[in-house]
Formats: structure tokens, C-alpha cells, sequence
């Protein structure tokens, strides 16, 4: 990935993060958004062997995007790729969720990542330059979780799913490619967000025994899939899904 500025949102932390350190370590120039800026420059200096820089940024606010945006290619020079993985999981059955719980899930994990790829594609679209964009969908995406709860957050995905498929036909034409990596359970700080501590280990146990390979993600697997969908290997591959769950989609429950 040498010479390629990759602009990763929710870089502070989980599959962002991985994703973060793995395409510094590959040679490109990284700039690392999150709204936790400490998180943000922790990731910075777990990438010391390449040159990435950290931002502050609430993805939901398109104008602070835009001057980081700015400030990312004054720094690292005109943006190559986007890996769009910030993310938030709030939850609960329908009829009990407030609206501001769903407000703010969909405004984080669908329109941050539509305002993300929006000034993204503007910039090399003016710059006449090709590119690739990475979405971060979901299994909640294609099917309802076992466990419920999800309707926020399968809604949110299932935006970024339909985004992904019709910005990937607009953008062809200017030689960008616009995908998604559609992870499974990972081991991330998001994996647990809406678990009691008290109840993570039978969770674990749960989660594993459902999933076909039998264990949770590393968050370096999905971070190979999304740098994998960004480089040359797969430069025919545009409004595709690359799932990375451990077989969980393709799995029924009927046992008998």
C-alpha cells in the first residue's frame, strides 16, 4: 500500500484500529479519526513504523469532517481510500426503544459513514483521481440476531449495505471502487458495549458455540479483509460484501 493516504474513521479503537496499524505497516500514510482523540493518537503510536497522523472528529458533524478531511491531505497528501468503521450499538426491543437511542445509532453507523464518503468521493472526483472506499456493514444486516434487540443497529447496516451497492454503480465510471467488509463477533470494546460485565463470559460461550468456526474475530481478520478490498488484488471487485463472521450467514438454526 506504499504511497496510499488511507483515512480511517473510528481509528481509536476495535477493527478501525487493527485496520489503522495494519496499512501503516503496509507503507501507506494514515490518518486515524475518532472523537476520542486520545484513542485516536494511541493508535498513531501503536502504528510507529509508519507515518499516520490523529484527529479528533465526531463523524456525525459534516463540517468538522471536512476541515479534518483538509487538514488529513495538507498533512498526507490526496486521499486514496477510506475505511469507514466508526460505530456505535445501542439496542433493545422496538416498542421500548427511545428515539434518541435510534437517532443516534443510525446518525453514527449510516450517516457518518455516507457523510465520510461523501466528501471523500468529492475529493477524487475533483482531483480526477482513482480511489477505493470501504463500508463496515453486518451480519444484522442480511438477518435478525438471535439474541433481538437490533433494530436500530440492523437498520443502520442495512443502509450501509444498500450505500455501499449504489455509490459502487454512480462511481465507477471515475475508476473508484466502493465495498464493504461485513464482520462477525469480534473481540472489540463494541462486541460488549451492550453486555453487563457480570454476563460476558456466558456470552462468550454462547457466541462461540454459534459460530461455525467456534471462537470470536481477532480484529486484525476483518482489518486484512477491508485493506484486502482496498489495494490492486482487488481491483475488479466493486459493490461486493467481503464477510467476515465465521460462517454465521451461513449457518441455519434448524439442526433437525
Amino acid at each position: 500500500m506504499a504511497e496510499q493516504h488511507i483515512v480511517v474513521t473510528g481509528g481509536g479503537s476495535g477493527i478501525g484500529r487493527a485496520t489503522a496499524v495494519l496499512a501503516a505497516a503496509s507503507g501507506a500514510r494514515v490518518s486515524v479519526l475518532d472523537r476520542d482523540h486520545e484513542a485516536a493518537q494511541r493508535t498513531v503510536q501503536a502504528a510507529a513504523a509508519g507515518a499516520a497522523h490523529a484527529y479528533p472528529c465526531d463523524v456525525t458533524d459534516g463540517t468538522t469532517l471536512r476541515t479534518v478531511l483538509d487538514a488529513a491531505e495538507r498533512a498526507s497528501g490526496p486521499i486514496t481510500g477510506l475505511v469507514a468503521a466508526a460505530g456505535v450499538d445501542r439496542g433493545g426491543p422496538a416498542h421500548q426503544l427511545p428515539e434518541e437511542v435510534w437517532r443516534e445509532v443510525v446518525d453514527v453507523n449510516l450517516t457518518g459513514a455516507f457523510l465520510a464518503a461523501r466528501d471523500v468521493l468529492r475529493r477524487m472526483v475533483e482531483a480526477g483521481t482513482p480511489g477505493a472506499l470501504v463500508l463496515c456493514s453486518s451480519p444484522a444486516a442480511f438477518v435478525g440476531f438471535a439474541a433481538g434487540g437490533a433494530s436500530a443497529y440492523a437498520a443502520s447496516k442495512g443502509g450501509v449495505s444498500a450505500l455501499t451497492r449504489s455509490m459502487a454503480v454512480d462511481y465507477a465510471a471515475y475508476g473508484i471502487r466502493v465495498n464493504a467488509v461485513v464482520p462477525g463477533s469480534t473481540e472489540t470494546p463494541l462486541m460488549w458495549a451492550a453486555v453487563a460485565p457480570a454476563d460476558r463470559d456466558a456470552m462468550r460461550k454462547q457466541v462461540e458455540r454459534e459460530i461455525p468456526l467456534g471462537r470470536l474475530a481477532d480484529p486484525t481478520e476483518p482489518a486484512r479483509a477491508a485493506l484486502w478490498l482496498l489495494g490492486q488484488e482487488s481491483s475488479y471487485v466493486t459493490g461486493s460484501h467481503l464477510v467476515c463472521d465465521g460462517g454465521v450467514l451461513a449457518k441455519a438454526s434448524i439442526s433437525v
